[in-house]
């Protein structure tokens, strides 16, 4: 699904949900609603034409697609999510027998009108409807049932790559149509990163928003207490709480600059998209040896302070690595995309989780900052992440990393939203 989501309009969804994997179980009237939420905006040829601009975005599925046309030649090719389509339409140019391009909105209709523009109607058959309720004409098309699909593509990433939890989809999709053995998926790979970063404008702003929000609220109180009798100090508690939430701890969509990054990246998660489960999909849970992070900064070498964590994903577009990998086509000419710092823009930005105080950076020592990550799905919405953070840092002499700790902090965690 080409990710829709806009910096400047990053809003909660309020949609009923129970926080598992969507799957609503028959439940028509719930997956009605989750679908009138997240796909609205979807149907709009604006953010499609957001997306489409994203040149990093389109130039790494150019290259993956049309850079292996030997792969996709005469073979049968899903769009997951096709949008206005231009995927289907490379898949078709790089000589497909067949391609579907699924799509669940009504943007179908402008991507059915793409492909006879551009001369792959033949080929491209746009079905409408939800990937996990869509069959296939088998006989027709004269499909193999242990696999109709040869190769499977979708740009279902969102922010900090699970946002949206599309995968989800993807992952169902593949179940169904691909075959197991030599079926390829596009991407491939997935993988999450964190790091360091120091933003402090960024971080004061957030601080300084909610310090206005509280100021307000004291006036708002004792102007009701003293113009209508009414106290409401019993809320303030409460108030303080959301407001916190929504300018403290809440992710912020960012364009960072490589030269704020602290140290380097940490992997904490990566997604083998031929194997991966839907228990995979929902996130990162406590105790996942790669959901560690720690990390080493030279005071002397790193202005600092450091002001947060950020977060941002890459895609891989090559051959398969798990058992079937022999027997599976190879993918000759393999393709990256990266949302980090160091690719300049992407509509995807980074995620990037400020802390509520900064950690100073001092001359002749290093700087040491560990902790770990959880990320879950939010029970009023599967389609959210909470992202819960552990963090402490300690410092020792520089030229002394293994040498005496002079200080360690107590462990501070925070649960951040994605909004």
């Amino acid at each position: 699904m080409e990710d829709t989501e806009d910096a400047s309009n990053a809003k909660f969804v309020n949609a009923s949900d129970t926080g598992e994997i969507p799957s609503f179980n028959g439940d028509e009237k719930a997956k009605a609603t989750d679908f009138a939420n997240y796909f609205c905006s979807y149907a709009q040829l604006y953010h499609q034409k957001q997306m489409l601009a994203d040149h990093n975005r389109m130039a790494a599925y150019h290259s993956a697609i049309l850079g292996n046309s030997s792969v996709f030649k005469d073979k049968v090719v899903m769009d997951v999510g096709t949008g206005s389509g231009i995927l289907a339409v490379w898949a078709a140019q790089a000589g497909a027998r067949k391609v579907y391009a699924v799509e669940y909105t009504d943007m179908a209709k402008y991507a059915k009108r793409v492909m006879t523009a551009n001369g792959v109607d033949n080929v491209v058959t746009v079905i409408q409807g939800a990937v996990e309720d869509i069959e296939l004409p088998m006989e027709e098309d004269g499909l193999d049932p242990e696999g109709p699909v040869d190769i499977m593509i979708s740009e279902w990433m969102g922010y900090f790559l699970l946002r949206e939890s599309m995968m989800d989809s993807v992952i169902r999709a593949r179940d169904k149509f691909l075959n197991k053995k030599t079926g390829l998926m596009f991407p491939s790979h997935c993988s999450m990163f964190v790091a360091p970063v120091r933003d402090e404008d960024d971080r004061k702003q957030n601080n300084n928003e909610y310090a206005g929000a509280m100021s307000d609220w004291h006036d708002f109180a004792e102007t009701t207490r003293n113009m209508y009798g009414v106290d409401m100090d019993i809320l303030e508690k409460d108030f303080d709480r959301e407001q916190k939430e929504y300018y403290l701890l809440s992710s912020r969509w960012t364009e960072l600059q490589p030269e704020v990054l602290l140290a380097e990246p940490k992997m904490i998660k990566q997604f083998d998209m031929a194997t991966c489960t839907l228990e995979e999909a929902r996130g990162i849970t406590a105790g996942e040896p790669d959901a560690v992070f720690c990390f080493d900064i030279n005071g002397t070498r790193n202005l600092g302070p450091v002001s947060a964590i950020a977060g941002w994903f890459t895609s891989d577009f090559r051959s398969r690595t798990d058992e079937h990998a022999a027997i599976a086509p190879k993918i000759e000419n393999p393709s990256f995309l990266s949302t980090g710092p160091e690719q300049g823009y992407t509509h995807w930005g980074q995620q990037t989780f400020y802390l509520l105080s900064p950690l100073p950076l001092l001359k002749g020592e290093i700087t040491r900052l560990e902790g770990s990550i959880e990320m879950t799905r939010t029970k009023e919405n599967a389609r959210l992440y909470n992202c819960k953070f552990k963090i402490q840092n300690s410092r020792r002499r520089l030229g002394q990393e293994d040498g005496q700790v002079l200080m360690k902090s107590p462990v501070q965690e925070n649960v951040y939203q994605i909004p």
